[in-house]
């Protein structure tokens, strides 16, 4: 099959389902490390004995030391791949990243059944979550500019992917709850869940350069790191064989595809960061801000909501009304883009609806948060009274 331009076809979507897969992959660490907050709570509260007398408690603020561990390196290597890119292949940059990150999972599952005292396991997870943040951020930052080589259709893709990534890991977390089990096996199960996740991710990385339609956006951008010249699959073959009779193979020329003459390009010329920033000031600054007021009260602020009601639901409060309420919005609001997008990013509307957010903070802080003093509780979730 193909286009009436010659442009391979994307058949049952595979490469809009792998950039799906690859979005998933990219937000898997922070959301895994971020909805298990209260088992890392519970373990960091555990009193510890010395000689058959208890240890006096420490307060770790293990949410606040997550969100500040996780978004630092994600902000500085973010930059750094801005240069990276240059110097590092794309292969290296998502292949080594995803590799790296499953070491460290497996390396977090391990820690579950390993004995520790509370300073040692809190330094060693503080600074796993570092490094597996700082791969994270390279492959992510790779990630976006390889998908910015396709139609926009495949940017959702990819961002919807990042948006059930949350709901991926607040599902997994509700199952571990609930399967009765004790709590390190609960835990254990929950935390090799990511590692099959990363190792599926890297495998659709590694499938993308062979397929077709993938290939030829592959070529037609310029200065990409990928190989086209592997042999097609079986599969393949058909697609290939028609791609040819219109004038284009993805696989017979080292210095890219054999496409008319009317569809060769002059090499454009590199903009430099700087000039590429001046035009994107204004939605960055937006992107920017967006972060800054959902991470200043979410997770650190939102997870020591407590519900007043008693009872099962009590254990199942902060995984729903918490984390899994924030990611389905987040994956529904991410997928509306395909269907309306508005205001347009022109407007002027777009900064001060961002900035009007800040109307949050207070109102979350007014809620049923525990260990605060003097701030009244405005939002209480008081139980139905027995009349009712």
């Amino acid at each position: 099959m193909k286009t009436q331009a010659g442009t391979p076809v994307d058949r049952g979507l595979l490469v809009g389902v792998i950039f799906f897969i690859l979005g998933l992959g990219t937000l898997l660490p922070w959301n895994f490390f971020m909805t298990a907050i209260t088992y890392f709570q519970a373990r960091l509260n555990s009193t510890e004995w010395s000689n058959g007398t208890a240890l006096p408690h420490r307060e770790y603020h293990f949410g606040n030391w997550l969100t500040l561990l996780s978004q630092l390196p994600l902000l500085l290597f973010t930059l750094l791949n801005s240069f990276l890119y240059q110097q590092i292949s794309e292969k290296m940059r998502i292949a080594g990243s995803l590799v790296c990150i499953l070491v460290l999972f497996i390396l977090n599952a391990s820690l579950v059944r390993v004995p520790m005292e509370n300073d040692c396991f809190f330094s060693v997870t503080m600074a796993t979550i570092w490094f597996i943040n700082s791969f994270g951020a390279v492959m992510q930052g790779s990630l976006f500019g390889l998908v910015g080589q396709f139609p926009q259709k495949y940017s959702v893709f990819f961002m919807s992917g990042q948006g059930v990534a949350g709901t991926f890991a607040t599902i997994a977390m509700l199952i571990a709850i609930s399967s009765g089990t004790d709590p390190d096996t609960a835990a254990l199960g929950y935390f090799i869940t990511p590692c099959g996740g990363t190792i599926v991710t890297l495998s659709c990385y590694l499938l993308l350069p062979h397929l077709p339609f993938a290939c030829y956006y592959f070529n037609k951008g310029k200065g990409m790191d990928v190989d086209c010249n592997a042999p097609p699959s079986p599969e393949e073959k058909p697609l290939l064989k028609g791609a040819k009779l219109n004038g284009y193979s993805g696989y017979s020329s080292a210095n890219g595809p054999d496409r008319p003459d009317t569809e060769r390009q002059v090499p454009a010329k590199k903009s430099s960061v700087l000039q590429v920033f001046k035009k994107i000031w204004v939605m960055a600054f937006s992107i920017t801000f967006v972060f800054i007021v959902t991470l200043s009260v979410f997770p650190a602020v939102t997870v020591d909501v407590k519900s007043e009601f008693s009872g099962r639901w009590e254990i199942y409060f902060v995984p729903v009304c918490c984390f899994l309420n924030f990611n389905i919005m987040d994956w529904l609001s991410r997928t509306a883009t395909s269907v309306v997008q508005w205001p347009a990013k022109e407007s002027v509307l777009v900064p001060i609806l961002v900035v009007a957010r800040l109307v949050f903070i207070p109102l979350i802080m007014l809620c049923n948060v525990q260990y605060r003093s003097h701030l009244p509780v405005a939002f209480p979730t008081t139980p139905p009274s027995p009349s009712s």
